[in-house]
């Protein structure tokens, strides 16, 4: 850059245009006119309340997105337990004539049943993930969310349990 499009960016910013624009307006990247700015003398710095509050919403929406997945784990880990131990249809379509064919079992077949635990063993980890890095972050509901997770599943076992009598 020579001296006068260095002087174009004082200007430009003594006319109070943030660093994306003058950038825009001189062909530049952001990362040269914020290079500019801090080797002038004295450094030249640029209004940063809006990012500053732009990032705060983001962060917050964050904390709300990851309370609401930590919130609705249990409800959603509890609907799956449920399915470990209710009555399950099991059909296929086969045969030279592609026939439909089902079977009813009190029970949801093994392969079934794992794949149902993996799903609710997922939905604990992330739960618990969420948890480590809202405290990681500074969030302390973490001990409450997991507290409620647990229960809930245990809640939900004896529920299963209860409605096929095991």
């Amino acid at each position: 850059m020579t001296d006068a499009d260095r002087q174009r960016v004082v200007g430009l910013h003594a006319k109070g245009k943030s660093r994306n624009a003058i950038a825009t307006e001189l062909g530049r990247s952001s990362r040269t006119i914020s290079k500019i700015c801090a080797e002038h003398d004295p450094p030249l710095s640029f209004e940063r309340t809006r990012t500053a509050a732009a990032t705060a919403a983001k962060k917050a929406d964050g904390a709300a997105l990851r309370a609401e997945l930590q919130l609705n784990a249990p409800d959603a880990a509890g609907k799956l337990m449920a399915q470990m131990f209710a009555p399950t249809k099991v059909f296929n379509f086969g045969g030279k004539e592609n026939d439909y064919n089902e079977v009813q079992h009190d029970e949801p077949p093994f392969h079934d049943k794992r794949d149902i635990a993996t799903a609710i063993q997922a939905l604990a980890n992330t739960a618990l993930k969420l948890a480590e890095y809202d405290k990681a972050t500074g969030h302390e509901d973490d001990r409450s969310m997991l507290t409620d997770l647990r229960e809930a599943l245990i809640e939900a076992l004896i529920e299963a349990r209860t409605r096929t009598g095991r």
